[in-house]
């Protein structure tokens, strides 16, 4: 195929992806003459997950298409909120722990994977749950079995999230899930849960919650102050408005300090989010 040169611009969202050289308007690619457009685009580093539209010469144009010489291209951003074919759920790598506990604790369906399991198993995951697989790797980001993917794009755990939040406007209830498991949060009294609790936290709390897939129980404990100023925060700018992050009354939903014990009988605290 005879090689062509066309010229190519990125929106200033995606430069963190691009060489320096690529930031500063648009420049010469030269293709092989059958590549596809998003072929093109992955090549010069940007994961099509963030890809929001692509424009040839002013008219939209799809990852298929294969670009001609001389034709002029434009590479958008995704919209924010971004739409997904079904309900946001989300799916994070190993290297963004703080993001799922924060993602848990406002009610986001946001499983985990706390080892490497390494990224053929995270993209087939992904697919066969149809969850959004969230990442800063980019490599992983471009593996074509991927139902959906989200380049995050902040080291800072608060950063991390008001981006998901951002993104996707997943519909938020805090205190509903399980920090540690992702299972839901029920209701429990302290008969029930006793066994789990050590004398001073049965003394002192008597609203409890526990998770329906693990056991693990929650109250409001020492780190309450904390995930409630997460949780505020979060619902202020991305909820609908509810009074300091709370979700429908009821006392699971202010339940957030947890212990869990080891099997030789030792409490275990579930750090902050």
């Amino acid at each position: 195929m005879e090689r062509a040169e066309i010229r190519i611009e990125f929106v200033p969202e995606l430069h963190v992806f691009v060489n320096a050289r690529r930031r500063t308007g648009r420049s010469a690619v030269t293709t092989d003459g059958s590549s596809t457009l998003g072929h093109v685009v992955e090549s010069l580093g940007v994961p099509l997950t963030e890809v929001g539209g692509l424009v040839v010469d002013g008219a939209p144009a799809d990852t298929s298409h294969v670009p001609a010489a001389g034709e002029e291209v434009a590479v958008l951003a995704v919209a924010r909120p971004q739409l997904l074919a079904g309900p946001p759920r989300f799916l994070l790598d190993v290297h963004l722990g703080t993001l799922a506990r924060r993602l848990r604790l406002l009610g986001v369906d946001a499983a985990y994977e706390s080892t490497d399991i390494g990224d053929p198993a995270l993209a087939a995951r992904s697919a066969a749950e149809q969850r959004v697989l969230l990442s800063r790797d980019r490599g992983l980001l471009h593996r074509r079995e991927l139902w959906a993917g989200a380049y995050v794009y902040s080291h800072r755990p608060a950063d991390q999230l008001r981006d998901v939040l951002s993104r996707f406007a997943p519909p938020l209830a805090p205190w509903t899930r399980c920090t540690a498991c992702n299972g839901t949060l029920r209701e429990a009294d302290k008969t029930s849960v006793r066994e789990h609790l050590e004398h001073g936290t049965e003394r002192s709390y008597d609203v409890f919650a526990q998770c329906t897939a693990c056991d693990q129980v929650y109250w409001r404990g020492a780190h309450h102050e904390q995930l409630s100023g997460i949780v505020t925060e979060a619902v202020a700018e991305f909820g609908d408005g509810t009074a300091d992050g709370a979700a429908p009354s009821g006392p699971l939903h202010t339940s957030v300090a947890a212990q869990r014990r080891r099997p030789d009988g030792a409490a275990v605290g579930a750090g902050p989010a």
